[in-house]
């Protein structure tokens, strides 16, 4: 259930002003899927970066991005924060795996197909909606994305944000 003592906190209005473009059960249902995936191949894309000599390990490239997220969450709401934090930590072991499995050229080719079938499966949900993504609005909603789907799991789960 939403914390409806703190309406009037910023990360209450960026969801509601993206749930107003995400009314359609259809593109809901896209976003819980394309969202998540959108952001594991933006993790796993910057993972691919070479890190220079020994000192940086690979996926130091997406690290800082993902601290940078996590302390805007953290800010945001301190629920969701420990949320993204476990997702953040999640999709990169998930990376880690994959980089081991398939080294940089493998993950790279998946990151890219995935972040193309995600966006154009984004695109589709919109359409269907009849309303243009938040992001074309403000890019921030590039970052509420994760945290609303993250928020419907709390509110189906009967957890406060």
């Amino acid at each position: 259930m939403a914390d409806t003592g703190h309406a009037g906190r910023p990360i209450d209005r960026w969801f509601a002003s993206y749930s107003g473009d995400h009314r359609n059960d259809t593109n809901q249902a896209i976003h819980v899927v394309a969202v998540p995936a959108i952001l594991w191949s933006v993790i796993a894309l910057l993972w691919c970066i070479p890190a220079p000599g020994t000192l940086f390990q690979p996926g130091i490239w997406a690290a800082l991005p993902m601290f940078a997220a996590w302390l805007f969450y953290q800010r945001s709401s301190r629920r969701l924060g420990v949320g993204m934090l476990l997702v953040f930590v999640a999709l990169s072991a998930l990376t880690w795996w994959l980089f081991g499995a398939l080294g940089r050229g493998g993950l790279l080719k998946l990151a890219i197909a995935v972040f193309v079938f995600a966006w154009i499966a984004q695109f589709i949900g919109h359409r269907l909606e009849g309303r243009k993504p938040s992001f074309f609005t403000d890019l921030v909603y590039l970052l509420i994305g994760p945290s609303w789907v993250l928020a419907k799991l709390y509110r189906r789960m009967g957890w406060r944000w």
